[in-house]
């Protein structure tokens, strides 16, 4: 196994190749000709966007999709109590949503005058779950295999949110990726429905939803809404902790950025490991481990979680590792086992409370799994 010498991915990582000179093509920037593509159609939505007036054909001037989190609770705030902006105001009730994302949806409702509409379909996000995280990975892979599960979950509740908006008349449907998950993303609402629907759709739409979503495709440009993606066409400015820091000032916020706001993060996790062998954060800590290389002033622009930097990446994935792997297969001791995952979390810069809470959610892994219907492996049953 060889590691990149600049950002630490392994050779082994899906999409990624080393050159003789043990640099990985993402340090190469072998993927810049995509992010320009992808930064210039955002920006111009964007911008259109931004010089548009109320929207003339119904009450709501967007689609706001609102998960709970610091990026999406940021935007809220600022579109609606900031720019004025008549925002409806979009959650999709995942099953799998963390307390701590309840609490800042609470927190918003209370605090922000927007129209908030919740959401749900626990079938039909549970079986492309169940489905993803079942299905052996295909090697040696594409970039970004190593998050399949949760880019799969987000593209069902998206063209949910994009048939509302569709049938609403809302003209833009807004999207709080970070800048480095543009590349998760599809921009054009046409080949979010296409995609996801060759992947799920005979076995997930029922009738109703799918007439929707074919009178949706044969529909007029100028009728469909245009998705639009703020922090990528502000990257420069995407500040995580400064956002956090207005946020909990405000009351709007009620915890950290690495209490993931789902609580299938373990078998995520998981997920990562039994097929490609790195942690689900590995692209974001390797972002990460780039800038610090590669920029003095450590400045980043292209991931939403900040590791500390004398933490040991590499030698945390491999101690992640060992526990999720354990825990999968019912092995260890549930004690040892906390401790070692408390303390992973608290170098990645976890407060206590934070990384207890983390910890219980890997320690309870098994019967989530078995509640999904996710049939746990082991790496050898996967090899």
């Amino acid at each position: 196994m060889a590691l990149c010498t600049i950002c630490a991915l392994k050779d082994s990582h899906p999409g990624v190749a080393l050159g003789d000179d043990g640099v990985c093509s993402l340090c190469r920037l072998d993927v810049a000709g995509d992010l320009l593509a992808n930064f210039a159609y955002t920006n111009r939505v964007f911008e259109e966007f931004a010089r548009s007036g109320p929207n003339p054909h119904g009450d709501y001037d967007c689609l706001f999709m609102y998960s709970g989190g610091k990026d999406s609770t940021y935007l809220l705030d600022k579109f609606v109590n900031e720019d004025g902006r008549r925002v409806l105001s979009y959650t999709f009730d995942v099953p799998f949503e963390s307390t701590h994302a309840a609490e800042n949806i609470r927190l918003a409702r209370e605090r922000i005058p927007a129209t908030f509409v919740i959401d749900s379909d626990d079938a039909g996000i549970k079986t492309v779950l169940r489905e993803v995280l079942n299905r052996p990975a295909v090697k040696p892979g594409t970039y970004l295999d190593e998050k399949l599960p949760c880019v799969s979950c987000r593209s069902f509740f998206v063209i949910r949110a994009i048939r509302y908006a569709f049938l609403h008349r809302i003209p833009y449907i807004v999207l709080c990726a970070d800048p480095q998950q543009i590349l998760t993303m599809e921009s054009d609402v046409r080949e979010v429905v296409r995609g996801f629907y060759r992947a799920f759709g005979e076995r997930l739409l029922s009738a109703e939803f799918r007439a929707d979503l074919e009178t949706l495709l044969f529909a007029e440009d100028d009728e469909l809404p245009r998705i639009i993606f703020p922090f990528v066409a502000n990257r420069y400015a995407y500040d995580p902790e400064r956002m956090v820091a207005e946020l909990t000032a405000k009351g709007l916020y009620a915890s950290s950025p690495l209490e993931t706001h789902c609580t299938l993060f373990p078998l995520l996790n998981y997920y990562s490991y039994l097929n490609w062998d790195c942690m689900f954060y590995k692209l974001n800590a390797a972002s990460h481990r780039r800038s610090v290389r590669r920029n003095e002033n450590h400045e980043r622009s292209t991931f939403s979680i900040a590791f500390p930097r004398a933490a040991d990446l590499p030698g945390i994935e491999e101690r992640l590792k060992s526990v999720v792997l354990d825990l999968a297969a019912g092995r260890g001791d549930a004690a040892v086992q906390q401790r070692e995952l408390v303390g992973i979390f608290e170098e990645l810069g976890a407060g206590a409370e934070a990384a207890r809470f983390l910890a219980a959610s890997f320690l309870d892994m098994r019967r989530t799994a078995a509640e999904l219907g996710v049939r746990l492996r082991t790496a050898e049953a996967a090899a």
